[in-house]
């Protein structure tokens, strides 16, 4: 394959590129990118351009040969496989936006070694929309649950407003080591990042968790019910880390000393199970998902009670 000019299309106008990269490139990895970039092998309407850059529509791409990293313009870089798979997460649709219920393991955007993610199916969700939806907030990797696409530009601004704002509700359900006391609360723990991991620290950032216990086994499980009133990275993990009941599978958080328990699947068991969106509809809208089947039978296993 040799140098492509590539028009961008109305659906990424706006789009920062190395996101587009990641979209219709997926097996490009970032430093690769980045070098492309700084060498002006890419630029954009035969310029050089940073990898921020903002694209507009009709503007033109140089892409150099990739060789091995296949590129996925020509199919909008959705298999039948998992074009039928993505779709099957869908649990709600709308004029606005799309909720699915994303299962642990996938990757809601690419990276390095990442080439299978949500942000890659995205295309396969257009229903009868030109555009494609777009993420408006993320959540991590191993967690399941609600996630919220937007699948109009105006819808996009909307709610990525409403979530940096914090004026939609969410609620994630946690299996932890331990029980939280008092059995509902407040964790306002200033969090930090230091290297990979989120820690609690004078010199964080604000953050604030609430939580109510479920149910437990005596002092040795929990089921907890979690609300995070500010947006921090892996905030959940870490707030109940930081008062000693890290969750179940975990292998980030979990305190000082690694607690196992053979009967549980090596799974995360941390779900954002609904999202209030009421508030922006002014109307009641509240979206769930379902526990997954790993959840669902841990709960079943240590006879933990809960009703949806």
């Amino acid at each position: 394959m040799g140098v492509e000019l590539i028009k961008v299309r109305p659906e990424d106008d706006g789009m920062r590129l190395n996101r587009w990269f990641l979209k219709y490139y997926p097996g490009l990895g970032l430093s690769r990118l980045q070098k492309l970039l700084r060498t002006k092998q890419i630029k954009v309407d035969g310029s050089r351009a940073e990898a921020g850059y903002k694209l507009s529509s009709g503007q033109e791409i140089r892409v150099p040969p990739l060789q091995a990293e296949a590129a996925v313009l020509q199919t909008g870089g959705v298999s039948d496989k998992d074009a039928a798979f993505v779709k099957s997460l869908v649990l709600y649709r709308d004029d606005d936006l799309i909720a699915i219920n994303k299962p642990a393991g996938l990757a809601v955007q690419g990276g390095t070694n990442t080439l299978r993610h949500l942000d890659g199916m995205l295309d396969a969700l257009k229903f009868d929309y030109a555009e494609t939806p777009k993420l408006v907030h993320r959540i991590d990797k191993e967690t399941s649950g609600v996630l919220i696409l937007a699948r109009r530009r105006l819808s996009a601004e909307k709610l990525t407003r409403a979530f940096r704002e914090k004026n939609l509700r969410k609620t994630y359900l946690a299996l932890t080591f331990g029980v939280p006391k008092p059995q509902k609360g407040n964790i306002n723990v200033p969090l930090l990042k230091i290297g990979e991991k989120m820690r609690a620290s004078t010199d964080g950032k604000a953050a604030q968790t609430l939580y109510r216990v479920i149910d437990s086994v005596g002092n040795k499980l929990a089921l907890v019910e979690a609300s995070p009133l500010t947006g921090r990275t892996h905030q959940i993990r870490a707030h109940l880390e930081s008062i000693g009941c890290p969750i179940a599978g975990d292998d980030k958080y979990f305190g000082l000393k690694r607690q196992k328990a053979s009967e549980l699947e090596n799974k995360l068991f941390l779900h954002a199970y609904k999202i209030d969106l009421s508030e922006i509809y002014k109307r009641p809208l509240i979206i769930k998902a379902p526990l997954p089947p790993h959840f669902r039978q841990a709960l079943d296993l240590f006879g933990l009670n809960w009703e949806e």
